[in-house]
């Protein structure tokens, strides 16, 4: 978690690149690579973000807030997100937004900018490991998990991200962020497995939190 009132730079590694400014947009939900985003865009601050951003690479990231609002500042955010590229905008008479677009790659915020007048950010890409290598039983027993999960929200009249029938996606690098979008878990588990850089134990730690949903579920359905 970073918090972005104090400007020093997190510890950097030997081996990172070097940091490159971006724009950020701290929001209460966590964007995985290859991943749709859809925002509502309000706020005069972030209508400049999205004016600055077609005009240049039409990217921004996107991080969790762990604590506080997304509107107004004042929060406090983790420092581990995720690249956004904007594929489609709509702009309304009175200068709101509406705009589309895709996890792209993950970052690290080394340093927090001052705003200027949207947040801004010292970026470092943090990058996958493991994506060619992914375990196939892996990917089952996560894929199981959260097909697990869903089905109990759903004996439960309760909405998922996804049915328990999702169809997942053929490209397994693709299907395991697929997995952590609709997995019934919390953003704050969410943003743990987008800190994960090895796919593998990504599935994993996604199999465990989606095992441990499906358990409160199922004390939920008992009764309890």
């Amino acid at each position: 978690m970073t918090d972005p009132t104090d400007p020093s730079p997190t510890d950097p590694s030997p081996t990172d690149p070097p940091a490159v400014p971006l724009p950020m947009f701290p929001l209460g939900m966590v964007l995985f690579p290859y991943m749709p985003l859809a925002v509502h865009v309000f706020e005069p601050r972030y209508r400049a973000l999205v004016r600055d951003c077609l005009r240049d690479r039409r990217e921004f990231g996107v991080v969790l807030i762990e604590r506080g609002s997304e509107v107004g500042g004042g929060d406090q955010r983790f420092s581990v997100g995720t690249v956004a590229h904007i594929t489609e905008t709509s702009e309304y008479r009175d200068g709101r937004w509406d705009v589309l677009g895709k996890g792209t790659r993950r970052v690290r915020v080394a340093t927090w900018l001052p705003d200027d007048p949207y947040p801004l950010a010292l970026t470092v890409e943090r990058p996958d490991q493991g994506d060619d290598d992914i375990d196939p039983d892996a990917l089952t027993e996560a894929d199981q998990a959260v097909r697990r999960a869903l089905a109990l929200l759903s004996e439960l009249g309760e909405v998922g991200r996804a049915p328990a029938t999702y169809a997942l996606n053929p490209e397994p690098r693709l299907a395991v962020w697929q997995l952590a979008v609709i997995a019934p878990v919390s953003a704050i588990d969410q943003q743990r497995v987008l800190e994960v850089d090895d796919a593998n134990q990504r599935l994993r730690t996604l199999t465990q939190l989606a095992a441990d949903a499906a358990a409160v579920l199922a004390y939920r359905l008992s009764g309890g």
